[in-house]
C-alpha cells in the first residue's frame, strides 16, 4: 500500500474533492482539518461534517462511486497522503481488513452528518459553535483553532453577526479567548 500513497500538503482554501468533478484520488488526513461543504442553489453554502486525522476525504470512491455533491475544502492546513483510485480499488480487493475499516469509517462518517444535520436542526447556535469548536479541537495538536467569523458564519450556515454574538458569549462564560484569526479553547 505504502507503494502507491504520495505525501500532500493541505493549504486552506485547498478543495481536493470537488463537487460532481470525477474523483481520482482518496486523501488520508495526517495533520489539518478538511471540511465537507454543501452548495445551495442561492450560492450559500455550509459545513455538513469534517475529516481530521481519524479519517479519509473521498469516501464516495470507497463506496463505488466516483462522484460527490458536496466540497472537500481544507479549513486547517496540514498534511495528508493521497491515494489514486485505482490503486484503493485495488487494495479494497486485496484487503477484507482494510474494506473492513474504511467501512467503519463510512459509517462513522455518516453518523457525523446525521449528528450535524440534528444539531443544525434542533440546537441554538452557541451549542452548534461549540459543538463545531470542540470537533475540531479533537482533530487538532494544541488548543488554538485558526479560523475567522466569516468562515464560522460559512460553516455554521449563520450570517456573521450571529457568530460574532455566539463568539463573545463563550469568551464571556470563559471556555474560548479570541485574537485575530484564532480561537483559543480554554
Amino acid at each position: 500500500m505504502q507503494n502507491h500513497l504520495t505525501p500532500v500538503v493541505l493549504r486552506v482554501g485547498d478543495v481536493p474533492m470537488p463537487a460532481a468533478a470525477p474523483l481520482t484520488h482518496v486523501y488520508f488526513v495526517e495533520q489539518g482539518i478538511v471540511s465537507l461543504v454543501a452548495r445551495f442553489s442561492d450560492g450559500e453554502q455550509a459545513e455538513i461534517g469534517l475529516v481530521g486525522y481519524e479519517g479519509v476525504v473521498g469516501l464516495p470512491l470507497i463506496l463505488g462511486s466516483d462522484r460527490t455533491p458536496y466540497d472537500g475544502q481544507v479549513q486547517m492546513a496540514g498534511l495528508a497522503w493521497a491515494m489514486p483510485a485505482e490503486a484503493l480499488h485495488a487494495m479494497l480487493q486485496r484487503s477484507a481488513a482494510f474494506s473492513e475499516r474504511l467501512l467503519r469509517y463510512a459509517q462513522a462518517s455518516a453518523v457525523q452528518v446525521a449528528s450535524t444535520a440534528l444539531a443544525n436542526a434542533r440546537y441554538t447556535l452557541v451549542a452548534r459553535l461549540a459543538r463545531w469548536l470542540l470537533m475540531c479541537h479533537d482533530r487538532v495538536e494544541g488548543d488554538d483553532l485558526p479560523t475567522t467569523h466569516r468562515f464560522l458564519s460559512v460553516m455554521l450556515g449563520v450570517n456573521r453577526t450571529g457568530v460574532t454574538e455566539v463568539v463573545a458569549a463563550l469568551e464571556r462564560a470563559g471556555v474560548i479567548a479570541t485574537k485575530r484569526g484564532t480561537i483559543t479553547i480554554l
